[in-house]
């Protein structure tokens, strides 16, 4: 199981997610990344903002999300299709259409037939395929299961902002979106106040890190953390 922690708001957040994997979206990309902060991650998955786009109503050019992404081939792990997670999906099947090396995502909303159509793309392009769902996320075990149940082996299957559901074995990564903000949290605790922000961030990240090295039963794992509330 991979965790890409979300982009980075700040330098300092860029500091502590050295040596970790980073989704980089390309809805709040900024160029001071570039200058040696993303080359310390290890690894990185592209995402095109499309929660970024549903919750502010900005919409994302797909032409210049496209030329922004191509720039990533060979360097990230996989690069995600533009999706519109309100609920048009034949908006998302444009898209798909219109940047052929961008893995598709299927959503709750989506009708239940699409699938098979994003597993057989999915499978020409990388063999990625996201899953995904408008919060509130918990409590949605059912179409978790009968989603995961009807996608093939061999298909790489990424949760966005699905880390209370890395119980489920056929979940191959997801993402965190509260990892910066837990570390706010965490100053707001009596006894944690005279560490720094900068120090509460390190906390946040050597629990991630350890987490993936402990063993532990999977029903319990999704307990480690906070749940990722965007």
């Amino acid at each position: 199981m991979i965790v890409y922690l979300a982009s980075p708001n700040t330098q300092q957040q860029a500091e502590h997610v050295s040596g970790m994997p980073v989704l980089l979206s390309f809805a709040i990309y900024s160029d001071w990344l570039s200058n040696g902060y993303q080359q310390s991650f290890s690894r990185i998955l592209i995402d095109s903002g499309a929660y970024s786009e549903f919750s502010s109503g900005k919409k994302i050019d797909i032409g210049e999300y496209s030329e922004w992404a191509t720039q990533w081939v060979d360097h990230a792990d996989a690069i995600a299709g533009l999706d519109d997670i309100s609920g048009d999906w034949r908006r998302s099947m444009a898209n798909y259409e219109k940047f052929p090396i961008g893995f598709p995502t299927f959503h709750e909303s989506d009708p239940p037939e699409l699938l098979d159509d994003l597993i057989d793309m999915a499978k020409s392009r990388g063999s990625w395929l996201g899953i995904g769902m408008l919060p509130p996320r918990d409590g949605k075990d059912k179409w978790v299961r009968r989603t995961l149940d009807m996608i093939p082996e061999g298909i790489h299957v990424h949760g966005w902002a699905m880390r209370r559901y890395t119980k489920y074995r056929r979940l191959d990564s997801v993402d965190s979106t509260n990892w910066w903000r837990d570390a706010m949290k965490l100053r707001t605790m009596s006894d944690l106040q005279h560490l720094t922000y900068g120090e509460c961030l390190e906390i946040v990240i050597k629990r991630y890190v350890r987490w993936q090295r402990k063993i532990v039963s999977r029903q319990s794992e999704s307990s480690l953390f906070g749940d990722d509330d965007s």
